[in-house]
């Protein structure tokens, strides 16, 4: 390999070439793919590395004739910023003919962008049509990627911004009231009943939202939590809800909402309905009426990554040969 042959994307790279409208698009054509047998990944491999700490190893390919290949990725707790956590690391794309390395990106960025746009998906095919008020849970990374990716799918008449700092919250409304209809929740518990989609956007170990607190027909997206320990909803929300995950089999591996409900003898696995692909591709239905409490759990997949990198590569292969033909 030599080293022209490999295409380098850093932070700024990603963000000029994986818009969120494209990124949104490419998840729900990933899904569907990983619904219908068509991708091909194994479950993540996490190696713990001390209190906070994590390296893992997400592999996959689009499809058999598709590129391949895999992120690489450390999750380190910021020690001055409890409760936050880096997702540091590349995706490296291999193409199918040869079987040639030919890009490597940041992962972090990429996770950024796919996760909001995972949230997208599954809001703009489970929340009710008539959704108005929009709760996001969390003052991170996350409620601003999500910022940008959910008015794509549904047009929000109030977004309200919790977080367990209030100034955090202000902060992040402060840098969106020009923008979108932000506004600050100092309560929890008031902002979810008032709410008709919530994410939950944290680094949370224990519920920061309850199933008592929300209302007939709210559509949740728990989002933060990504392996097995830390909860950011509780079990009377699994259990009230009609569960969708990202993929089944990761779900039963990692979801720790459900897996927590499971161990207290509350549901089994067939509490899981469908994955948001089934109900993208119709073979299930998600919501079945305007009174359905829907979850969606996002885990996060290697064929996201892979699909987004392959997006962003394809975006440059373009304009380098478009700036070459001129």
């Amino acid at each position: 390999m030599k080293r022209g042959e490999l295409a380098i994307f850093d932070a700024e790279d990603v963000r000029a070439l994986l818009d969120y409208p494209s990124c949104i698009a490419v998840v729900r054509e990933a899904m569907k793919a990983l619904s219908l047998g068509e991708t091909r990944q194994l479950l993540r491999t996490m190696i713990h590395m001390g209190e906070g700490r994590t390296f893992g190893l997400m592999p996959g390919a689009l499809s058999e004739q598709g590129m391949f290949g895999a992120k690489l990725i450390s999750v380190f707790a910021e020690p001055d910023n409890p409760g936050v956590r880096r997702h540091r690391g590349v995706v490296t794309l291999f193409e199918p003919v040869e079987g040639r390395p030919v890009c490597v990106a940041d992962a972090e960025e990429i996770t950024h962008i796919r996760t909001a746009a995972a949230t997208a998906v599954a809001t703009a095919a489970l929340a009710r049509d008539d959704a108005e008020v929009l709760l996001l849970m969390g003052t991170g990374g996350q409620v601003h990627s999500h910022l940008e990716a959910l008015p794509l799918v549904h047009r929000f008449s109030r977004i309200l911004i919790w977080g367990r700092d209030p100034a955090r919250a202000q902060d992040v409304v402060d840098a969106w009231k020009d923008r979108l209809p932000v506004e600050v929740a100092l309560d929890a518990q008031a902002a979810a009943g008032e709410a008709d989609v919530i994410c939950t956007l944290t680094g949370a170990r224990q519920p920061i939202l309850l199933g008592a607190w929300l209302r007939p027909g709210t559509h949740v997206n728990v989002v933060g939590s990504s392996g097995p320990g830390p909860v950011e909803v509780d079990n009377a929300l699994v259990v009230a809800s009609r569960f969708i995950a990202d993929s089944k089999a990761s779900a039963r591996d990692a979801a720790a909402e459900f897996l927590v409900a499971i161990e207290a003898g509350l549901v089994d696995d067939a509490h899981i309905v469908a994955e948001i692909g089934e109900v993208l591709l119709g073979q299930v239905a998600g919501r079945r009426n305007a009174e359905d409490i829907t979850v969606y759990k996002s885990l996060g997949h290697a064929v996201q990554d892979l699909a987004s990198a392959a997006h962003l590569y394809e975006a440059h292969s373009h304009k380098i040969h478009g700036t070459q033909n001129r």
